[in-house]
């Protein structure tokens, strides 16, 4: 039988940081039939910023009982179309962002969307999976403590976070 030593192990939710955006900790759900992660994200509006294309937005970071939302920055990467679940094709905003999960931390890519009906604000992909080395116990959930986004500071993209 093979094993997975070199692979750390998250359970099918987890709480995340996204310290480049300045959010501490969010529930996401871990969603390896998606190839790129989503952020609950409204008001996107695109700016420039020392000649390049930046994006603006509210990341709604809360649950949906207690609603709460975050002011974002971030340089756009590029415009993505994705196809969802249900068969509703969208282009969406792309943002690369530092994200914290247990002691670990690296880059990852978000679409920008509304998950208002949604129950978790954050979908986990398969690429941030395969990017941190990850492996889901689908019997588990909080397998990781929850993030210290205090011991990282977002460093310049293609070096570690």
């Amino acid at each position: 039988m093979k094993t997975f030593d070199h692979l750390n192990v998250i359970g099918l939710r987890e709480w995340i940081g996204l310290p480049g955006l300045g959010i501490d900790q969010v529930m996401a759900k871990i969603d390896s039939g998606a190839k790129t992660s989503a952020l609950h994200a409204s008001d996107i509006e695109t700016f420039e910023r020392d000649g390049q294309t930046w994006v603006r937005f509210n990341a709604h970071v809360g649950s949906l009982k207690k609603q709460r939302k975050q002011l974002c920055e971030a340089p756009l990467i590029e415009y993505k179309t994705i196809k969802s679940s249900n068969g509703h094709i969208q282009e969406r905003h792309v943002i690369r962002t530092p994200l914290v999960l247990g002691d670990r931390c690296w880059w990852v890519d978000f679409t920008l969307t509304c998950r208002k009906s949604m129950r978790y604000r954050v979908l986990m992909g398969c690429t941030a999976m395969l990017e941190g080395q990850l492996v889901i116990n689908p019997g588990t959930r909080f397998v990781q403590d929850k993030p210290q986004t205090n011991l990282f500071t977002p460093k310049p993209e293609g070096s570690t976070p």
